[in-house]
């Protein structure tokens, strides 16, 4: 008989944020697969519980994959988790449940604490709908690709940053999408958290020398409201607006005409 997988949610910083039903399952599986056995450790003896680990992150999936699907098939029970909140979510889980599906093996989903949901409910920012892009690409034209994709969102928009990343993302954030209102959690859960709401210019003065982990939260709802107050402004000021949305020239002269009601070369002779 098939065993089954689990996918436990652990805490992302308060070890008391867990469920009683992921305690008991991490007691009764066979098998605990952790992304780093040492920091699941921490987290197994603070509930005094005592299980084999095998050690399953990103750069050993494909391989540690097979060996876990090969336990489950013998009958045995596996629990998978991460350093930190829900399997799958930017984080190892994904693959092995592609992998369990293939093999006709059940997959058991224990919920728990999400850092990108936790974020989103104390941000202020309109939580009906929204977009989850992970961490961004490092690649400068998918980056770029995907800055594009954001810019059209009009929703509510996360994404996670590392600490030493998270100054230039935020400069990135600027020039590509605007000076607009963002939200950033830090360190959820734990002593050191904090919540900050501004504009993304502010908040690149005031994480200068980040440390901990960090949740990006865009609020693109206002899009069209903001256009809509945008013939109050300056020529200038608009020229900046819409060249920070990543505009070409042409399309933000004629934007700019069409809010000033003048002639479009009136405005091409202020910028050409």
């Amino acid at each position: 008989m098939k065993g089954k997988i689990y996918l436990v949610a652990t805490p992302i910083g308060n070890l008391e944020d867990i469920t009683f039903r992921a305690i008991n399952v991490l007691k009764e599986v066979d098998v605990i697969a952790a992304e780093d056995t040492r920091h699941t450790l921490k987290l197994l003896n603070y509930y005094n519980i005592s299980k084999p680990l095998i050690s399953y992150h990103r750069h050993n999936e494909e391989t540690k994959a097979d060996i876990l699907i090969e336990k489950v098939l013998n009958g045995e029970n596996i629990a998978i988790v991460t350093d930190a909140g829900t399997p799958g979510i930017s984080d190892p889980g994904e693959e092995i449940v592609k992998e369990a599906i293939k093999n006709e093996i059940d997959v058991v989903a224990i919920p728990g604490a999400c850092a990108l949901i936790n974020a989103l409910i104390v941000s202020g920012v309109n939580t009906r709908q929204f977009s989850f892009y992970g961490f961004l690409p490092l690649n400068k034209k998918l980056r770029k690709n995907t800055f594009d994709k954001i810019l059209k969102e009009n929703k509510t928009v996360i994404l996670y940053e590392a600490p030493h990343k998270l100054q230039k993302t935020l400069v990135d954030i600027l020039e590509n999408i605007g000076d607009i209102n963002c939200v950033i959690a830090k360190e959820l859960t734990k002593i050191h958290e904090e919540i900050s709401r501004n504009k993304v210019s502010n908040l690149i003065d005031k994480f200068k020398e980040p440390k901990g982990e960090y949740i990006i939260i865009l609020d693109l709802n206002n899009i069209e409201v903001q256009e809509e107050k945008i013939e109050e402004k300056t020529i200038e000021e608009q020229y900046e607006y819409y060249k920070n949305q990543g505009l070409e020239k042409k399309e933000i002269i004629k934007k700019i005409a069409k809010n000033k009601n003048v002639p479009k070369n009136e405005i091409y002779q202020k910028f050409c």
